[in-house]
């Protein structure tokens, strides 16, 4: 277990910030999230390659959405670890698997919007439910293998105070260590800006494609070219501080005492990426017309399952009553 610098003040702001943030993305995320699933799962019967990628990114927002307990305990107690090691590395190791896995799956569904608009009769075999799944599964292994360095790593360490007081820090500490500030340079020019200038690139060629088509009415053009710019906006404001934070951190171009200050400000963009886990089910499942449309079905099975379960129940009290009646 290693021993960092103290930055006493950022305890404090952790105490109140993150716990608030956390509990409301989980409260939202993990319910929306598994609805998504289904609807993604129904997509994918439907044979609708975009499901599998749907399917993916509900997937990956679950997983980090499932830590945040132990992220609130851990701000909650001032950023003082209770748990085991090996505890903080998976859970360090999901949410990173998560940031990058999702900007991936983003980048894939925005790809499949793009040739699915501006080029719909010219590469069939690449919008195919066998490519999105060769797909998917190649992001989660190399997510996996980009991030299983954490796992190897010590990630706690201790951070000693001049109050006396200890804090058992996970993953995040200042400094950075040298494999650290190399490892999240490359995953912010990999993981970050491609994906941002794939996004932004299909976004809007598929905004000139929708402007300029003459079959699509003025109000379904505006609805799409609002939740065009809502998923740009909303990966921009969702990964852009964290990654600047990160990239500022990592090469290291400032004094000690700015430096702690520039890494509250990071830990502050970090419980924002969370918010991600809520954004991406409600502009990817729930605001689609198809999306509503599955809710709504699983609604109604749900419901007529629910009846159907309390008609036969009624039949066998009712058989068990007359069965009773004739015994006596």
């Amino acid at each position: 277990m290693n021993k960092t610098d103290c930055i006493e003040e950022q305890h404090h702001i952790d105490h109140y910030l993150f716990p608030i943030i956390y509990i409301f993305v989980m409260v939202i995320s993990i319910p929306a999230n598994i609805g998504s699933l289904w609807v993604s799962c129904m997509q994918v019967k439907k044979k609708n390659e975009l499901g599998v990628y749907l399917f993916g990114l509900s997937l990956s927002d679950l997983l980090y959405s499932s830590t945040l307990p132990l992220w609130i305990h851990y701000t909650w107690n001032e950023d003082n670890w209770k748990f085991s090691p090996t505890l903080c590395k998976m859970s360090a190791f999901l949410m990173y698997v998560n940031f990058y896995s999702s900007t991936a799956f983003l980048s894939c569904i925005s790809l499949d919007r793009y040739l699915a608009v501006v080029y719909p009769l010219k590469f069939p075999y690449l919008r195919t439910r066998r490519i999105a799944f060769s797909i998917s599964l190649s992001i989660w292994v190399i997510e996996a293998m980009f991030n299983a360095i954490i796992i190897w790593k010590d990630e706690t360490s201790v951070e000693l105070c001049d109050t006396n007081k200890n804090y058992t820090l996970c993953f995040d500490k200042y400094p950075l260590d040298k494999w650290q500030s190399d490892f999240n340079i490359f995953r912010t020019c990999t993981g970050y800006m491609i994906p941002l200038v794939i996004i932004i690139f299909c976004n809007q060629k598929v905004y000139q494609a929708v402007k300029h088509n003459q079959a699509t009415e003025n109000h379904e053009k505006k609805r799409i070219i609002k939740l065009l710019l809502s998923i740009t906006l909303t990966f921009f404001l969702c990964f852009t501080p964290f990654h600047a934070m990160l990239l500022i951190l990592s090469i290291r171009i400032y004094t000690p005492n700015l430096g702690k200050q520039i890494f509250k400000i990071y830990r502050i963009t970090v419980a924002l990426t969370s918010l991600n886990c809520v954004a991406d089910p409600i502009l990817y499942c729930f605001v689609s017309e198809t999306g509503r449309t599955d809710i709504w079905n699983i609604f109604k099975f749900c419901h007529s399952s629910h009846k159907s379960q309390r008609k036969m129940t009624v039949s066998m009290s009712t058989k068990y009553s007359m069965e009773l009646e004739i015994a006596e």
